[in-house]
């Protein structure tokens, strides 16, 4: 990554539904002190689902809700009927028509509409997370203009982090994991995880393992009912932990997690993207969520509004979050973890950012 860029980054969003749909787009404003007017406007085009969706859309909307109150930035999201190019890209132009013009958009599906935005729209600013812009052609090559960013992050480092601490807290059994689609996002996910759980065996006393029948792709991330279905194989093959990154169709694994568990249970879920401990409660503060390998997407999105403001947009640019910047780990609170698997899985956090050990984004040596 390029020097003089800001460590983290993340998105964030606002708060509306799309014209088209006959709603009326809601918007949110900081006054900032004293009540002084927000100096610029930032918005947000939602992808599949909406702004309490514990994934992408969540994540760079409470950046921007950070953005809005401590930078002094008008903010809006707006949510588009479907999620085709045209469908974005026409609310794109509807941010830009009001004024908004540094446009944050989550997600691989924005690849095509922001390379054309990017041309249409010279005076603006693009943020495109976890994707580059590019033509949509085979073998096409990104094309990041200087008024926008490409934003990706190490997502194996993450899922080696919650591997390490899966192994540690089950110390002898099964994993297992959920994916939505199969693309690399996810597919790191379950490379990192399956590597640190190899870590864990061949160094820190563990004997856990994960089956190919273990490891499944389900097609899409909104699916809930399948993914209750897949959880539930897993979990009568033997599986006590399954890693799921796969938007709904984990929240679906998180609920059959939830109903074995109050049936008596033990088993677990790993989250993904962010902190999803809320999401995984059951009884009191009692949460079925082990930990969750975290993408920090709220502080990336911040993080290039404030470069923004401070005239060091990194228009043209790539940039890659891992470990050594601080863009991926595991979220501050793990009530489930003990101090003693914390600790252990810090000392390995550490190894990653020196360089002692490395996590390949790629299917390699893995457990079988």
């Amino acid at each position: 990554m390029k020097k003089g860029v800001i460590s983290l980054i993340s998105l964030a969003l606002s708060v509306t539904m799309l014209a088209g749909c006959g709603s009326k787009p809601e918007t949110g404003s900081s006054g900032g002190a004293g009540g002084e007017t927000p100096n610029f406007k930032v918005g947000m085009v939602t992808d599949a689902g909406t702004i309490d969706d514990k994934s992408f859309n969540q994540g760079t909307y409470e950046g921007i809700l950070r953005a809005g109150k401590e930078l002094n930035v008008e903010y809006k999201y707006l949510k588009p009927a479907g999620t085709t190019e045209a469908q974005y890209t026409i609310e794109i132009g509807n941010l830009y028509d009001a004024g908004f013009k540094f446009i944050v958009t989550p997600g691989f599906k924005f690849e095509t509409a922001i390379f054309k935005a990017q041309d249409k729209y010279k005076d603006a600013k693009f943020v495109l997370i976890d994707g580059a812009p590019n033509s949509g052609e085979p073998g096409a090559e990104p094309v990041v203009k200087e008024n926008s960013v490409a934003i990706f992050y190490a997502e194996q480092e993450a899922g080696f982090l919650a591997g390490v601490a899966t192994a540690l807290h089950v110390k002898e059994g099964e994993t297992g994991f959920i994916g939505g689609m199969e693309i690399p996002p996810v597919q790191k996910f379950n490379w990192g995880f399956q590597q640190g759980l190899k870590y864990a065996n061949e160094n820190l006393d563990t004997k856990v393992m994960v089956k190919k029948e273990n490891v499944v792709y389900q097609g899409s991330f909104d699916n809930v009912a399948a993914g209750s279905q897949l959880a539930a194989q897993m979990y009568d093959r033997g599986v006590n932990v399954i890693f799921a990154a796969a938007g709904g169709v984990g929240v679906g694994a998180i609920n059959e997690a939830k109903t074995r568990v109050q049936n008596g249970d033990d088993v677990w879920i790993v989250g993904v993207d962010v902190d999803q401990y809320k999401d995984g409660i059951y009884e009191g503060e009692k949460s079925v969520i082990l930990t969750s390998a975290v993408k920090k997407i709220d502080q990336s999105a911040f993080d290039m509004i404030q470069a923004e403001k401070e005239g060091k947009f990194p228009g043209g640019q790539t940039l890659i979050f891992d470990a050594k910047n601080d863009g991926v780990g595991l979220p501050k609170e793990n009530p489930n973890l003990s101090e003693d698997i914390l600790k252990q899985v810090d000392e390995a956090f550490n190894k990653i950012k020196a360089g002692e050990i490395k996590v390949t984004a790629e299917q390699g040596d893995l457990i079988k």
